[in-house]
C-alpha cells in the first residue's frame, strides 16, 4: 500500500517538477532596469512636445504638444492590439512583415519570460516607447499647419505601414536587415527604426504640404524658448532609458550604452555651442538644445558597440553635419518647421554610418567568427550603408503613397482660416497662454 502511494505521489508530483525546470526564472535585476527604463522612454514624450512647444508660435503652442500626447494614446492602442505582433512575430508575406497570433492583443504572453529573465510584457511595453516617440518625433517637420484629425489618421497609418515593417526587418530575428551580413544591421536602439524613418518621413510630408503661411518672407519665432529647454533637458534624462534599456538586461552591456549617451549628449551639446561662437558670435539656448539632440541621435544606433571615445567623435560630427543640414535647408527654403530631418534623419544617418569606425574589437571579433572569415569594418559600413538606403527609399515611397490617399478624402494640412487662428482654437478651442495675444 505504501509503495501504491508513493508511486501515485511521484506520479503527480513529476509534471510539476518538469515544469518548473523549464520555466526561465524572472532575473529581478535586469527586470527592475527595463521596467525603469520603460519609464524613461515614456518621459521622453512630455520631453519632446515641450521642445517641440516652445519653439513654435504662442498660438499654436497646445495644438503642438497634443501631436506628442496623442501619439501615446493612439500608438500605445495599436501596439497592444496588432503592432506588437507586426514587429516581433515570425515573417509573413514574404518577410515585409511579421505575424503571431498569440501577440494579438498580447493574450498569449500572460506567463511569458524572455531568455534573459525578463517577463515578456516589460519587452512588449518597452519597445511600445519607441512606436509612440516616433511619429511624435516625425510631426515636428509639419508643426503649425497640420490639421488634428488628419494628424490621427496619418500616424494610426503611417505606424501600420512604415514603422512596423522597419521595426520587424531590424530587430526581429528573422529580420532581413537583423541578418544581412555576418553580424546584422547595427541598429542599436533606433537610429535607422526611429530616428531616419521619422526625419525622412516628416521630411516627404513637409515637403508635400508646403510650406507654413507666409514662410519664408515672415519671420516665425519660438513662443517659449524656457519651455524648450527644459523639454531637452528631459530628453537627455529619458535617453538613458531609450539606449541603455535597448540591452534588454542590467550589466556590463548598459553600463557602456549608458556611458555612451551621456558622453555624447555632452559632445553634441558642446560643440554645437563652439560652431555657433565661431559663426554667429553667440551661444543660443536653442543650439545648446539642438547640439544635445544632435549627440543623442547619432550615438542611438550605436550606443551598446562604440567606446566612449567613439562617442564622442560621434556626438561630434552630428552636431557639425546636422548644423550644416539647417544652413542648407534656409537656403533651399523649404519649411521643416523643427527641423526633424536636420536633426534627427542627418543625425541618425551619421550615427549609423560612422559608428563602424568605432566598433569595440571584441564586437568584430564575433562577427568574424560568425562570418567564418575576417570580417571588414567596410564590410560592415557595407550593411549600414544598405540598411540606411533601405529605410529612406521605403519611408519615402511609403510615405508619398499615405499622403496621396489622404488627400483624396481631406488631406493632412489646415485650412488657411485654421491655420492663421492657430492650431489651439481652430482644433482644441483653448488657448496655451491665457488670454495673451495668440499671435
Amino acid at each position: 500500500m505504501k509503495k501504491f502511494l508513493l508511486s501515485l505521489l511521484m506520479m503527480f508530483l513529476i509534471p510539476f517538477a518538469g515544469f518548473a525546470a523549464d520555466t526561465i526564472p524572472i532575473d529581478t535585476g535586469a527586470t527592475a532596469w527595463m521596467l525603469t527604463s520603460t519609464a524613461l522612454v515614456l518621459l521622453m514624450v512630455p520631453g519632446l512636445a515641450m521642445f517641440y512647444g516652445g519653439l513654435v508660435r504662442s498660438k499654436n503652442v497646445l495644438g503642438t504638444m497634443m501631436h506628442s500626447f496623442a501619439a501615446m494614446a493612439v500608438m500605445s492602442v495599436m501596439w497592444m492590439a496588432v503592432s506588437y505582433s507586426m514587429c516581433f512575430g515570425s515573417n509573413v508575406l514574404g518577410g515585409w512583415i511579421g505575424w503571431n497570433s498569440d501577440y494579438l492583443f498580447l493574450k498569449g504572453i500572460d506567463n511569458s519570460i524572455l531568455e534573459g529573465g525578463v517577463p515578456e510584457y516589460v519587452f512588449s511595453m518597452f519597445q511600445g516607447k519607441f512606436a509612440i516617440i516616433t511619429p511624435a518625433l516625425l510631426a515636428g517637420a509639419f508643426a503649425e499647419r497640420v490639421s488634428f484629425k488628419g494628424y490621427l489618421v496619418f500616424i494610426t497609418v503611417w505606424g501600420l505601414l512604415v514603422y512596423n515593417p522597419l521595426c520587424h526587418w531590424v530587430w526581429a530575428s528573422d529580420g532581413f536587415l537583423y541578418n544581412l551580413g555576418a553580424a546584422g544591421a547595427i541598429d542599436y536602439a533606433g537610429g535607422t527604426v526611429v530616428h531616419i524613418s521619422a526625419g525622412v518621413s516628416g521630411l516627404v510630408a513637409a515637403l508635400y504640404m508646403g510650406g507654413r503661411r507666409g514662410y519664408p518672407r515672415t519671420q516665425i519665432r519660438p513662443s517659449n524658448l524656457v519651455m524648450t529647454l527644459i523639454g531637452a533637458g528631459l530628453l537627455w534624462v529619458g535617453w538613458f532609458g531609450f539606449n541603455a534599456g535597448s540591452s534588454v538586461s542590467s550589466g556590463l552591456e548598459t553600463a557602456q550604452a549608458l556611458t555612451a549617451t551621456q558622453v555624447a549628449a555632452a559632445s553634441g551639446a558642446l560643440v554645437w555651442l563652439l560652431i555657433e561662437y565661431f559663426h554667429l558670435g553667440k551661444a543660443t539656448a536653442l543650439g545648446f538644445a539642438s547640439g544635445i539632440l544632435a549627440g543623442l541621435v547619432a550615438v542611438t544606433p550605436a550606443a551598446g558597440v562604440v567606446q566612449p571615445y567613439g562617442a564622442l567623435a560621434l556626438g561630434a560630427a552630428a552636431s557639425v553635419v546636422c548644423y550644416l543640414a539647417i544652413i542648407v535647408k534656409d537656403k533651399l527654403g523649404y519649411d521643416d518647421s523643427l527641423d526633424a530631418f536636420g536633426v534627427h534623419g542627418v543625425g541618425g544617418i551619421v550615427g549609423a554610418l560612422l559608428l563602424v569606425f568605432f566598433i569595440r574589437d571584441s564586437w568584430m571579433a564575433n562577427a568574424t567568427e560568425a562570418a567564418g572569415s575576417t570580417w571588414t569594418l567596410w564590410q560592415q559600413l557595407g550593411v549600414q550603408a544598405a540598411a540606411v538606403g533601405v529605410a529612406i527609399v521605403y519611408a519615402v515611397v511609403v510615405t508619398l503613397l499615405i499622403l496621396w490617399v489622404m488627400k483624396k478624402f481631406g488631406g493632412l494640412r489646415a485650412t488657411p482660416d485654421e491655420e492663421m487662428e492657430g492650431l489651439d482654437r481652430s482644433f482644441h478651442g483653448e488657448r496655451g497662454y491665457g488670454m495673451l495675444n495668440p499671435n
